[in-house]
């Protein structure tokens, strides 16, 4: 049986991360090694502990403990399970817990891009995408239109907070990621130089669509994406060896960077995997 711990006190400094620390805080809380991330909700977790992350800690309201997440609590049995009932839950939390269950899990090394794009034929580039629901989304998409890795800037935000991982539902456990060097900030050439397509999402002139065979015909494809708004710098764009849109009905320009994601990575993968 797990060791259920009823919560007395908010103050508890157990309670921490999930109460006094913000993102940043997690991701620095046992500097100098690496932190903690937040997995919420009983699905997400299981993923996560299937996927290898270890975890430090449950906050479950009390039904979850002999309901959806008893068979999680039965499998972390020496993991301390911190519990009351809903109001209270969200009172600590300042959010309804979704499907009543939260984990404070250790991060692990993240691998170097090399590593990740090894035997990758389609990776996805986010650069200074910060939007955290985005970048939930975009990991979505991703793993579910076999795109084999996502690389990110280092502006952009951290697959790991707490909404990121909800909105991907998951999936950001099982998709090789990392972040480049920002020692490196040439990354297309770093890119082209492992043998890459480089590939921009924009706006721009002398633009591909889409669904042009050529791109078909690549054998490797990085994919490019810009944050919301700016969308990429027109020194990535100059950079890459194509760039694309999505073509759009007449009165509208472009689609939300996560949609425009998925549309991309299903026209890419459609007639090369099934």
């Amino acid at each position: 049986m797990p060791s259920v711990i009823e919560i007395n006190s908010l103050d508890a400094p157990q309670l921490r991360p999930y109460v006094a620390c913000n993102e940043i805080q997690l991701k620095r809380f046992f500097e100098p090694e690496l932190g903690l991330f937040i997995a919420e909700s009983p699905k997400v977790i299981r993923l996560a502990l299937k996927a290898g992350y270890e975890p430090v800690s449950f906050l479950a309201e009390r039904k979850y403990i002999c309901g959806q997440a008893e068979d999680i609590l039965s499998a972390c049995e020496n993991i301390p399970v911190y519990t009351a009932d809903s109001d209270v839950l969200t009172q600590l939390t300042g959010f309804k817990l979704t499907q009543g269950a939260l984990c404070a899990m250790r991060r692990k090394p993240l691998p170097d891009v090399e590593a990740v794009c090894k035997n990758a034929t389609r990776i996805a580039v986010l650069e200074d995408v910060m939007n955290q629901t985005n970048i939930g989304a975009i990991m979505r998409s991703a793993s579910a239109m076999f795109i084999d890795a996502v690389l990110l800037t280092p502006a952009s935000s951290d697959p790991l907070y707490r909404r990121s991982v909800r909105v991907s539902m998951g999936t950001v456990f099982s998709m090789n990621w990392t972040y480049l060097d920002k020692s490196s900030p040439d990354y297309v050439k770093l890119l082209k130089d492992m043998g890459f397509t480089t590939v921009a999402l924009a706006l721009h002139h002398n633009t591909l669509n889409i669904d042009d065979p050529i791109l078909k015909s690549k054998e490797k494809i990085a994919f490019i994406l810009g944050t919301e708004g700016e969308g990429l710098k027109d020194s990535t764009i100059d950079a890459c060896d194509y760039t694309v849109k999505i073509p759009m009905a007449e009165g509208v320009d472009s689609l939300n960077v996560a949609s425009a994601s998925a549309v991309a990575f299903w026209e890419l993968n459609k007639n090369i995997r099934k």
